[in-house]
């Protein structure tokens, strides 16, 4: 089940993502990859989400050090890593419809 702040904080992920590029249609396309349209493409889209999933989880570690250290709050602590954990269940999710969107494109016959 998903809750509204895990939805928030999926949202969230994905805007920080590069995702609302994929949601804003272009003006023309010039051909049929999309490449004149500027969007990003795939590699692109996925290093930003590894980039980002990677940048919260050292934003969690690093509040758990400035309250290991007594120079930060545990609130603190809590939100960073409910961040990352959202970042990570998002960039889950979406390798798990990868992986299912090529697993249905090889059962296609050829």
């Amino acid at each position: 089940m998903t809750t509204s702040s895990f939805a928030a904080g999926a949202y969230a992920s994905m805007q920080g993502m590069g995702a609302s590029a994929l949601l804003k249609k272009p003006a023309s396309v010039g051909g049929l990859d999309g490449a004149g349209a500027g969007l990003p493409d795939f590699s692109s889209l996925v290093s930003k989400a590894l980039d980002s999933t990677a940048q919260s989880a050292r934003q969690a570690d690093i509040q758990t050090g400035k309250v290991a250290a007594g120079r930060s709050d545990v609130v603190d602590v809590v939100t960073a890593v409910a961040e990352s954990e959202a970042a990570i269940e998002t960039l889950v999710a979406v390798r798990d419809r990868v992986i299912a969107a090529y697993e249905e494109i090889m059962r296609m016959p050829v």
